[in-house]
């Protein structure tokens, strides 16, 4: 199963600079899933507010795919399918929410962020 320290990985992958050899699907929806759960915590959090499970991945879908298309673009990685990285950002996004706030009732800004994210 794909985790946040894959995640984490292939986020800073992305940003030390061009590498168009290394460049793929799953480097581009890796650091793009860990880019999108990272804003969707920081959005929820300055919310403050719970949300249902299936409202918090219908967010980090959009996120995702957001994140998909900056990459994209800084990169110039054209050839690149887009629908394709934003699929696997997006269920990468969701298995990671799943591993941390899956047994939880719904998302509540005041449970403890991933490990990966804490200051």
């Amino acid at each position: 199963m794909f985790g946040f320290g894959d995640a984490k990985e292939n986020y800073d992958q992305l940003q030390q600079g061009n590498h168009e050899a290394k460049f793929s699907h799953e480097l581009l929806a890796g650091g793009a899933s860990f880019a999108a759960f990272k804003a969707f915590e920081d959005h929820q959090r300055s919310q403050g507010k719970p949300v249902s499970h299936q409202f918090a991945k219908e967010l980090l879908a959009g996120f995702a795919g957001a994140e998909v298309d900056r990459f994209m673009e800084s990169k110039g990685a054209d050839w690149i399918d887009k629908e394709r990285a934003q699929h696997e950002a997006k269920k990468r996004a969701e298995e990671m929410y799943d591993s941390h706030y899956g047994n939880q009732d719904r998302y509540d800004p005041e449970y403890q962020p991933p490990e990966h994210f804490r200051n």
